[in-house]
């Protein structure tokens, strides 16, 4: 009679162990799930800013150079020119 007992928990534990290991399982197949999506969304926002980027131009080059500015005007000083003869 206790050899049966026996087999009937050692039947249960394994039960549970095999149930213990699906759901396991089944939630490292919602991290996978959930990571995959992340990465699609991460791909497709990466894809759509290096379209922007090559279709968009580029103005800011044409204005880099601030420095030279001054430069382009003729200073004037404050003594009136005289006649050449």
């Amino acid at each position: 009679m206790s050899n049966k007992i026996e087999e009937l928990v050692n039947a249960a534990k394994i039960n549970e162990l095999l149930h213990k290991k699906e759901l396991e399982e089944k939630n490292k197949n919602g991290i996978v799930i959930a990571l995959a999506i992340i990465g699609a969304v991460a791909a497709v926002a990466a894809i759509a800013f290096a379209v922007y980027r090559y279709l968009e131009p580029d103005y800011l080059d044409d204005t880099d150079d601030f420095d030279d500015f001054d430069d382009d005007f003729i200073e004037f000083s404050d003594t009136t020119p005289t006649a050449e003869d």
